[in-house]
């Protein structure tokens, strides 16, 4: 979805701002921009304890984040990041989860490296490998 939205942005010279993944726009009142430490998702309903503004949770997020957009962005690339050095996330979330898709040409390689598992011949298998071999088959 984002590198369809840049190409079109592109395309048609608007700019694409990204926010930041850890970017607390439904947390952060979009009045007095006060951010709370916690709310739940089942709470649909956003109400600042600073100034008292209640607003649906999604439309509190929706002006975050216009305003981030229009606030502009840093020289990371992603709003949200203002001024603060780039530091690698928790659990490795700012990295691929999976590797990409190998092509079709390239040998078959199993992950890890594995061999696939050897087949056992059965005895009946040997017989008639045997008979062949003897040209009795």
């Amino acid at each position: 979805m984002r590198r369809q939205l840049t190409y079109k942005g592109r395309r048609n010279a608007c700019p694409t701002v990204v926010a930041s993944r850890w970017y607390p726009s439904s947390k952060t009142c979009s009045s007095c921009k006060t951010v709370k430490a916690k709310l739940p998702l089942h709470v649909r309903v956003f109400s600042c304890d600073a100034c008292g503004l209640v607003i649906d949770r999604d439309e509190n997020a929706a002006r975050n984040l216009a305003d981030l957009a229009s606030a502009g962005t840093t020289g990371t690339g992603v709003a949200g990041d203002r001024g603060t050095p780039r530091v690698p996330k928790p659990r490795g979330a700012d990295q691929k989860t999976r590797a990409s898709r190998a092509s079709r040409k390239a040998d078959p390689v199993r992950a890890g490296g594995a061999k696939p598992p050897h087949r056992r011949k059965e005895p009946r298998d040997l017989q008639r490998d045997t008979t062949a071999q003897l040209g009795l088959w």
